[in-house]
């Protein structure tokens, strides 16, 4: 260790023996371990990386010093990941935020002093029109980038040839794929008609090539090996996430109210396109899920006894209901391990967890399970809308479940199934 974080690491590390006593350390239980970065992150408030830190003097200490034998069942990497920040710019924090206030604050358009004004009106206007977050955060972006390639004086002279030729710059140019040319087209679209007032009529341009792709699909025996190179948490919401056919934020985002034990059901809030869907809940991950949700009930006992427990709330549900942010209901599934202040207002929540620790284990599990394919939390998605279409559910059925608007966008995974026709096709070579 560089010699001037050696003292911190020893600071952390005896916080930890003095947590545990008279407990000695080869004898501390996983339960203890856990207990202790619950407690310590709410007690000193850490940030991300001082919450690495006290991970990794406490596995020092446990691993490479006393050998404690419990230390092996401690999934050390995910309490790394679980401590990290959610970014300012996370579609969670800018919420939170007024559109108007977030532009301005953003250092990406800090420059564009002639731009700002019709970004501010731009992202006041999709939040007025309920568009999700990421959609405001990526149509400021891509309406920003036409801005600066047109370069005109005032808004007033942009007209349908500069969007015409930006597009073609994008295709011909930069070579985007044709979904990002598509997606600077909507955003280029909505800005002219629902703030300039002028819509764009009979659009000439290149247009980038979509290819026919097909999504990456595991077999049933993939997931299983899979699913077994994932432990703890990360585990259950991989589960979960095959299980459902849930979005990876749809998965994050999920609170204590979503999930009904008793009609054995998960109700899944706000999807793509600000859609609620209902699926099925799994009933092996039942008592799994029941044993996460009482440890993380006892987190949130524990930050409400020390004056916290907030959680971040939808605006009008946070005006009408002032006090339901402290409420257990509300609180999400999976949530940070440590506590997060709000450097504008101050006011001290516990966020869910980062998506990109679940990305990160997922991906490691594929290379572990030495999965020849590409390998990721949607690639978990993908394969359940398969094996239900090869267990012979409608398609009409798996549409609901994924909460696709068109049976056009399910279609595409009858491609990757063993049987494109009524019969499995069997190819000639094998009767060779």
């Amino acid at each position: 260790m560089p010699a001037n974080q050696r003292r911190y690491y020893v600071q952390r590390a005896e916080a930890f023996i003095d947590a545990v006593k008279p407990t000695r350390m080869r004898e501390v239980t996983p339960d203890q371990i856990t207990a202790f970065f619950q407690s310590y992150a709410r007690q000193r408030r850490l940030n991300a990386w001082q919450f690495r830190q006290t991970v990794d003097a406490v596995q020092l200490l446990l691993v490479d010093l006393s050998g404690s034998p419990s230390a092996r069942d401690v999934d050390w990497d995910y309490w790394k990941s679980a401590g990290a920040d959610l970014a300012p710019d996370h579609p969670t924090l800018a919420a939170e935020q007024s559109p108007q206030g977030r532009v301005q604050s953003s250092p990406r358009y800090a420059a564009s002093t002639k731009a700002l004004p019709l970004l501010k009106t731009l992202a006041r206007t999709l939040r007025a029109k309920r568009y999700a977050i990421r959609t405001e955060q990526t149509y400021v972006d891509w309406c920003h980038r036409f801005l600066l390639f047109a370069d005109k004086p005032d808004d007033r002279m942009l007209d349908q040839g500069d969007v015409e030729r930006f597009l073609a710059h994008l295709a011909a140019d930069r070579k985007v794929a044709a979904a990002t040319q598509r997606q600077a087209l909507n955003a280029l679209v909505f800005l002219f008609r629902e703030v300039l007032e002028r819509p764009l009529e009979d659009m000439r341009f290149a247009r980038a090539k979509r290819p026919a792709r097909v999504p990456v699909v595991l077999t049933r025996e993939e997931v299983r090996t899979l699913l077994e190179s994932l432990e703890g948490v990360y585990a259950l919401m991989a589960r979960l996430m095959y299980g459902t056919g849930m979005r990876l934020m749809e998965c994050i985002r999920l609170r204590v109210a979503d999930v009904d034990f008793g009609n054995g059901l998960i109700v899944i809030r706000d999807g793509k396109g600000g859609k609620d869907r209902v699926v099925p809940l799994p009933a092996r991950l039942v008592e799994p899920l029941r044993a996460h949700l009482k440890q993380i009930e006892q987190l949130h006992d524990a930050d409400v006894a020390a004056g916290l427990g907030e959680v971040f709330l939808p605006d009008a549900l946070a005006r009408k209901y002032p006090s339901a942010a402290r409420e257990w209901i509300w609180q999400y599934v999976f949530p940070s391990a440590k506590l997060s202040t709000d450097p504008k207002s101050g006011r001290v929540r516990r966020h869910h967890l980062n998506e990109s620790g679940l990305q990160r284990a997922v991906k490691r599990a594929g290379g572990s399970a030495k999965i020849q394919k590409r390998v990721n939390s949607h690639a978990l998605r993908h394969s359940f809308a398969t094996h239900l279409l090869e267990a012979g559910y409608d398609i009409r059925t798996v549409q609901g479940l994924l909460g696709h608007a068109d049976v056009s966008t399910t279609m595409i995974y009858t491609h990757v199934m063993n049987r494109p026709g009524v019969v499995p096709v069997k190819s000639p070579v094998d009767d060779l």
